[in-house]
């Protein structure tokens, strides 16, 4: 059966009072799909089943809870309950927890804390968010380079119950500065007698406590870790990072990419928990902003208006026009900032990167502007003069979008903007103007108004 049947199962189990059944089935739920059924129930039957989970997976179910329901039993929890949470939890989860909480709850998760706990709690706190400090974990096995390999199994299976991962193992000297790494299965391969000098490979890869998360999940993604060793600025190991975590990150910065993208104020609340004041508040200032800027849309058209009074059916193909160069430049700055998102392109690439543009945009743009052209003189029945202007606008308007939506997201980059901001709705207001500038300029040359 699948996690979600199993969990309605246990609320059945549950109503009709056979608590010892329940509690040998929870044993057979993944601990996330009890914590996402969890989620969907009311305060009082949230803090019946979780009291009611046998505590071996307790702990791993509170830390796949959402913030609310932790909040929820964190509340009603007793000093000794939340003890035995926070004592079983990976260090990580428990200072991802704290930080969603409001003040008074973390006061007495701390309080209930031992005197070792607490101060590892304080010390990841400290930690400025988002960087490597503040993901990491120090349940991890190190091992000395002096060990052999017989000696560093038996530290294994002595310590490995109580570690995050066991699959990497960090060699470290007597001041605790990372030598290598040594994976399980190349313990597992070796012979006993081996030293884990003989055997560990250099540690070249390694994050700094103060590095941000983003520059983390890249070197996650470029090596294909599943672990990374976090040191301190004199190269001593205090923690690991590990991919559950970083995939978290991942989606994280994704969303927020894609809310920027869209002129959005990135949150890191859940749509259906923010308020509509809250959504409002993220949305108007780049609407503000974008409509602002607009107004050079309009000044343009106002600038040029006894060339429309003269032609009025020119004022017919502005749509056309504005809508193919935002798409256009939306099409380019979309594969660019996704690009530089995934360590593909740089600023440094930019003069490749505008030449291969320029071609995709000139094979486009004369696409558009025959079928256009073509249109105009078989369909609408337009005179040559007048079809040639707007086909060759159109040509010309796709160029200058595409060398646009290259240009602003690696320039961002370049003075250290996120690339995201300078997305479709920016790259639309700018290539608009463009884009009647030289229709109208095309207009003067080949109309004669």
């Amino acid at each position: 059966m699948e996690g979600k049947e199993i969990f309605l199962q246990l609320i059945d189990l549950l109503r009709q009072g056979k608590i010892a059944e329940f509690k040998a089935l929870s044993l057979e739920c993944p601990p996330v799909d009890i914590a996402e059924g969890i989620d969907e129930l009311d305060a009082q039957l949230t803090l019946r089943v979780f009291r009611l989970l046998p505590k071996d997976i307790s702990a791993d179910v509170f830390s796949y809870l959402s913030s609310d329901q932790q909040q929820v039993i964190a509340e009603t929890a007793s000093g000794l309950e939340m003890r035995h949470i926070i004592d079983d939890m990976f260090l990580d989860d428990t200072v991802d927890f704290l930080e969603e909480m409001p003040a008074n709850l973390v006061t007495k998760v701390l309080q209930n804390a031992s005197a070792q706990t607490r101060s590892l709690i304080n010390q990841f706190l400290n930690y400025p968010e988002n960087s490597a400090g503040s993901l990491m974990t120090i349940e991890y096995v190190s091992l000395h380079e002096y060990y052999t390999v017989r000696k560093a199994m038996d530290h294994i299976r002595r310590t490995g119950v109580e570690k995050e991962t066991v699959y990497t193992c960090y060699v470290v000297d007597a001041q605790r500065k990372l030598l290598g790494t040594v994976s399980l299965r190349k313990l597992i391969v070796a012979p006993e007698s081996a030293t884990i000098r003989d055997i560990m490979e250099s540690a070249s890869v390694f994050a700094y406590t103060q590095e941000d998360q983003e520059k983390v999940a890249e070197d996650f993604r470029h090596y294909d870790l599943m672990s990374l060793p976090v040191c301190d600025q004199e190269m001593r190991l205090v923690g690991i990072i590990t991919v559950d975590d970083i995939v978290d990150v991942i989606q994280e910065e994704n969303t927020e990419d894609f809310e920027k993208m869209a002129a959005i104020t990135p949150s890191d609340e859940e749509y259906l928990k923010s308020s509509v004041w809250t959504l409002a508040k993220h949305r108007v200032p780049w609407l503000l902003l974008l409509m602002i800027s607009a107004t050079f849309t309009g000044a343009i058209i106002t600038h040029f208006e006894a060339i429309l009074s003269a032609m009025v059916v020119l004022t017919s193909f502005i749509p056309m026009l504005m809508d193919t160069a935002g798409h256009a430049g939306a099409q380019t700055t979309t594969l660019i900032i996704r690009g530089m998102a995934l360590g593909e392109l740089d600023p440094s690439y930019l003069p490749q990167v505008l030449w291969k543009e320029l071609r995709v945009a000139l094979m486009c743009g004369c696409l558009l502007a025959t079928v256009n052209f073509a249109r105009l003189i078989l369909v609408s029945h337009q005179t040559l003069l007048l079809s040639a202007t707007v086909s060759l606008s159109i040509l010309c308007t796709v160029v200058i979008a595409k060398m646009v939506g290259c240009l602003l997201p690696m320039a961002a980059k370049k003075i250290k903007l996120d690339p995201a901001v300078m997305a479709a709705p920016m790259i639309t207001t700018i290539v608009d103007a463009c884009a009647l500038m030289i229709y109208f300029f095309l207009a003067i040359m080949f109309l004669g108004l």
